[in-house]
């Protein structure tokens, strides 16, 4: 016989012991599923007619925008007075003054989806232009994961910059789960990026990058050591990439001192931890290539 009463009774004891990875005690909880439904209406915002069916006339156009504004609005406002409520910064229930923060911070990060929207045309420019292998602008925007990982990250670093906790690095996440490219909503991007490829790409929390930037696959902007833990909390730990800068594939560059000039290039499988003049370009030496001729060797041995 299996002692099913006794297996229920221990887990539930957990429960109670580790009470930081249970919520059953809190009447109000995140819901991860609901942030990431945002995620994809509010792309429905930034590529209007890429991912949806309403292909509307344009007198009718102002209602679909506002009704899909207003489902965001309400939807992400409740998520995000949540968040709050559960954040050291902002301690109390999701009621009265919270959610009125809340309902205005939402309300101003939708006013920011214009200046989104012009950062993401040039984050599109940036990859047509430099990708041989890319037909047209709308294959972009429909299957390239680094658009998709750039997108999610200027959602989610507009609601940092909102002080809005937890949402955004939801959405990096599930970006991340999707991509391969781990890009934290605190780095600062500017214009014109481009992400060849793209799997394996870590960019860290207090990472700046400048304009025209182009990094491929494999490549981490990460901190020297994390050993501190939370003492680092808001010390710049990531490197400061500067405007019209390659980086190679499989290369790691670290430190929050760590600055790569403006017109540098850096070669793949490189590792720095210092910083590189404008203009450089870093490399290593290729290694010592043995080839050996597998054919004489078999004739060789059936002799």
């Amino acid at each position: 016989m299996h002692d099913t009463e006794g297996l229920t009774g221990s887990i539930i004891k957990s429960y109670e012991k580790h009470r930081a990875t249970s919520r059953l005690h809190k009447e109000d909880m995140l819901n991860r599923a609901v942030v990431i439904e945002m995620i994809d209406e509010i792309r429905k915002l930034l590529f209007p007619g890429f991912f949806d069916n309403n292909q509307s006339r344009a007198e009718f156009r102002k209602y679909v925008v506002g009704e899909r504004l207003e489902y965001i609005h309400h939807n992400l406002s409740k998520q995000a007075c949540i968040a709050m409520s559960a954040c050291h910064a902002y301690p109390g229930k999701c009621t009265g003054e919270l959610h009125s923060m809340a309902s205005d911070a939402i309300y101003e990060f939708l006013n920011r989806l214009p200046m989104i929207r012009d950062y993401l045309a040039t984050d599109v420019d940036a990859t047509f232009d430099g990708d041989p292998a890319a037909y047209s602008t709308d294959e972009i925007i429909f299957s390239y994961p680094g658009i998709y990982a750039i997108t999610v990250y200027r959602i989610a670093h507009e609601l940092t910059l909102l002080n809005i906790p937890m949402i955004p690095r939801i959405m990096t996440e599930h970006a991340h789960s999707i991509t391969g490219i781990d890009i934290n909503p605190g780095a600062t991007i500017g214009k014109y990026f481009f992400i060849d490829h793209g799997t394996g790409i870590v960019i860290g929390e207090t990472t700046v990058i400048g304009d025209n930037v182009k990094i491929y696959q494999g490549v981490t902007l990460g901190a020297l050591s994390t050993r501190k833990g939370q003492r680092l909390k808001g010390i710049k730990r990531h490197p400061t990439i500067g405007n019209n800068v390659t980086i190679y594939s499989g290369t790691t560059i670290l430190g929050g001192d760590t600055v790569i000039g403006d017109g540098a290039t850096i070669g793949g499988n490189t590792f720095i931890v210092e910083s590189v003049e404008a203009g450089m370009t870093v490399s290593i030496k290729n290694p010592d290539l043995l080839f050996v001729n597998n054919t004489s060797k078999k004739e060789a041995k059936d002799d």
